[in-house]
């Protein structure tokens, strides 16, 4: 069984690590995101039973699923929550993370590298999961203008853009065009296969 390079994309919110993931995958990378990952999870009946137990049944929907706008008000007005919803879900995504890697690695023909967006992959220690990191930086005033939830409180959850640079093996400051992504993404997967 080979299995493939497996690197992580972080960096903060909306910086473009959804855009760095999608030239990943252009570029030949199997590729998920761990906000995929959520979603899948928060339909499995033990995650749902668990999410209610501690947020309560406002974040359940008319049609008895959980409810991801509801989810997020509950715990971005209340840290502890939040906390806990964090608890229950990393090693829940790490798990399904590696489960991932590992089916990849026993396919006929396996991917050669697989990229992973994580966004608290400092935060969380999941870095020694990973044979590579690529932090993927920008200005806070050009994030802030990428997403509606780049928020400052959000934001001071995170470690510092130079912290997380500091421990990657690729920094890529995110302030030109989609195309200069694509090609320092491509440069990083040439540098991977080669």
């Amino acid at each position: 069984m080979t299995r493939p390079v497996a690197v992580a994309i972080t960096g903060g919110i909306g910086a473009g690590k959804s855009e760095a993931l999608a030239a990943f995958r252009r570029h030949g990378a199997a590729t998920v995101s761990s906000d995929e990952i959520v979603h899948e999870l928060l339909t499995r009946d033990d995650v749902k039973r668990a999410v209610v137990e501690r947020l309560g049944n406002g974040v359940v929907g008319p049609d008895g699923e959980l409810d991801r706008g509801a989810i997020a008000t509950v715990v971005f007005n209340d840290r502890s929550a939040l906390e806990a919803l964090e608890r229950l879900l990393h090693p829940l995504v790490s798990a399904e993370y590696l489960t991932w890697r590992e089916q990849l690695g026993g396919l006929e023909h396996p991917p050669r590298v697989c990229v992973t967006e994580v966004p608290l992959l400092y935060e969380v220690g999941s870095e020694s999961q990973f044979d590579k990191v690529v932090v993927v930086t920008a200005p806070s005033k050009l994030r802030r203008a990428r997403s509606a939830t780049a928020s400052d409180d959000r934001e001071r959850r995170l470690l510092d853009d130079r912290e997380k640079a500091a421990r990657a093996d690729y920094v890529y400051a995110n302030t030109g065009t989609l195309e200069q992504l694509d090609e320092f993404v491509a440069s990083v997967m040439h540098d991977l296969v080669s």
